[in-house]
């Protein structure tokens, strides 16, 4: 895609990524773009780079621009590779530039780059960096996804690069939100907020909470706001703000979702009568099986659910496979909120359930217990029981999604 301004010289010069499906064991069947900033001013300064295997459609993107040799400036807010990778590339074209990052940013970025044959600065909150007729103010933004992380704002036109903060992965021609919402729908761009956010930036939202509260006390006024990955918000700002309070809060509607795997399809047979218990009580269920759906797509269910229930067979005396790494990547995300409850069947000793109790405990998850096993092909008797545990675990959700 060619450059797109944002505002007054400010030119959107990264690239779209439509074929990846793999983004380092998170799938994303919608693809993903590479958002860098370039800020044609006195003295032009480079937002970001961009993977390394698309930096060359960046560097012809700025050229239609400026020749890149005048690039005075280059400001790395995330050294992640999906961001950083490209920049070696860059220094190649400009080895003169100043460049600026975080104090960790550049202990990390100095494990892959010699950075002593370049101009480092190392930036903090409240630093900042006159390029002519716009002012760069740099805000830390530490374990906002990773340590050395950082915003940038453009004082003059009021906005706010915000790297992986507010992103999503979207392969699109549209650059902004209100043009995707008009081709597409707002229903869609809010669920890719939702599926980034569950998937990357769940376990800080202590983190991200507090830095909102931090930019509303600076008085920063915001009238755009451009992540480094998918659309830049110009026109639902209040939206997506609105959306990321309510996610670090942890907040879900009242639902469930069940997440289960299955060996003979006996554990499958008890997910349908505890999800007609759920829906008898008026519960709202969606049903996940996990080979057969994406983890992101799990998760971001989870996400969504005030109620989570996990079915596994028991296997060599443990959790099956898919379940286990289900829950492994789920407690990496340090979900809060949820009230989780188990099933499953078992042919020899059944453990399955128990060890699945024990892993929402270590996430610290609320837990309705006990949960329910079946021994082989679920009964008549079983499958009534399975229907009566919906409905239980049903009345227990409401009353712990009234007090959450």
């Amino acid at each position: 895609m060619k450059p797109v301004e944002l505002k007054n010289g400010i030119y959107w010069v990264g690239a779209v990524d439509w074929a990846v499906r793999d983004f380092h064991g998170y799938e994303t069947p919608r693809g993903t773009s590479y958002n860098n900033y370039l800020i044609d001013d006195e003295e032009p300064t480079l937002l970001d780079a961009v993977h390394h295997d698309f930096v060359e459609v960046s560097i012809e993107n700025i050229s239609r621009i400026i020749d890149p040799k005048k690039i005075k400036h280059i400001v790395i807010n995330h050294i992640e590779n999906d961001h950083a990778s490209g920049f070696a590339r860059i220094l190649d074209i400009v080895p003169s530039a100043n460049i600026y990052l975080t104090d960790r940013g550049k202990k990390g970025l100095e494990r892959f780059l010699d950075l002593s044959r370049y101009k480092v600065s190392v930036v903090k909150s409240g630093d900042t960096l006159k390029i002519g007729k716009r002012t760069l103010q740099f805000i830390e933004t530490p374990m906002m996804h990773w340590p050395d992380s950082m915003f940038t704002y453009i004082k003059e036109e009021k906005i706010l690069i915000s790297q992986d903060a507010f992103g999503q992965h979207l392969a699109t021609v549209e650059r902004f939100d209100d043009e995707f919402v008009n081709n597409r729908s707002m229903d869609e761009l809010e669920d890719s907020v939702i599926d980034y956010y569950a998937n990357i930036l769940m376990p800080y939202g202590n983190v991200i909470k507090g830095k909102i509260e931090e930019i509303k006390k600076l008085g920063i006024e915001i009238e755009m706001i451009a992540p480094d990955h998918g659309v830049i918000w110009r026109s639902h700002i209040d939206k997506v703000l609105s959306l990321y309070s309510d996610m670090v809060d942890a907040k879900a509607k009242l639902s469930a979702v069940i997440v289960y795997d299955t060996m003979w399809h006996s554990t499958e047979q008890m997910v349908f009568p505890i999800a007609k218990g759920l829906e008898d009580e008026g519960i709202p269920v969606k049903i996940i099986k996990l080979r057969a759906t994406p983890k992101s797509v799990a998760i971001k269910e989870v996400w969504k659910s005030r109620g989570v229930i996990v079915g596994s067979p028991t296997l060599n005396n443990g959790i099956f496979p898919s379940v286990a790494e289900f829950l492994t990547y789920l407690k990496g995300l340090r979900p809060k909120n949820r009230l989780f409850a188990a099933f499953g069947s078992y042919g020899w000793s059944g453990e399955a359930v128990k060890e699945l109790y024990e892993m929402a405990k270590a996430m610290k998850l609320e837990v309705f217990e006990p949960g329910i096993r079946v021994l082989y092909k679920p009964s008549e008797e079983d499958l009534n029981k399975c229907y009566e545990f919906g409905i239980a675990f049903g009345k227990a959700l409401k009353e712990y999604h009234a007090k959450t």
